[in-house]
């Protein structure tokens, strides 16, 4: 992890059940994906607190201060003590947490860890383009424009 992937919020007045709160668009099919898989390896338990970004009443403030268009650009990950993950240490943790470390593992080491941190950054870049959805500043103004409306985004339009 860098320092770059870390950064400190105020903690909540009392500790969370999770272990950490993952912020994922639901929106995104492949993350959908994703989400449903650690959903079931969550298995109720309550480990992973899943916050869809792209719900309305989505709200920075009880998320670690992510707002929208961050959360959009990269994904991120809330621990109990109010720090804000982001990248791939995101993975490296959510997977840890369900028992699954082992998965991303690899990622740590000093030639692998870059390689996977700059394919992630390949895929984040690209990765409303590859899902056949607008670009980000296209899906920020669609959000911004509905704040008022309480409307839900989707893919192609405005609800």
């Amino acid at each position: 992890m860098t320092l770059a992937d870390t950064q400190t919020e105020p903690s909540a007045a009392s500790t969370p059940s999770w272990d950490i709160e993952l912020l994922y668009d639901g929106n995104c099919p492949l993350c959908l994906r994703e989400v449903n898989f650690l959903q079931k390896k969550d298995a109720g338990r309550g480990i992973v607190h899943f916050v869809d970004i792209a719900d309305p009443d989505y709200d920075p403030a009880q998320h670690g201060d992510v707002d929208f268009e961050t959360a959009m650009g990269r994904i991120h990950a809330v621990l109990p003590d109010g720090s804000v993950v982001k990248n791939v240490e995101v993975f490296r943790r959510v997977y840890s947490a369900l028992g699954m470390g082992w998965v991303y593992a690899a990622t740590q080491w000093p030639i692998v860890g870059p390689i996977v941190d700059k394919i992630y950054d390949f895929w984040a870049d690209r990765r409303l383009a590859m899902t056949g959805r607008p670009d980000l500043e296209t899906i920020v103004a669609q959000r911004q424009s509905c704040e008022s409306d309480r409307c839900r985004i989707s893919d192609s339009s405005v609800e």
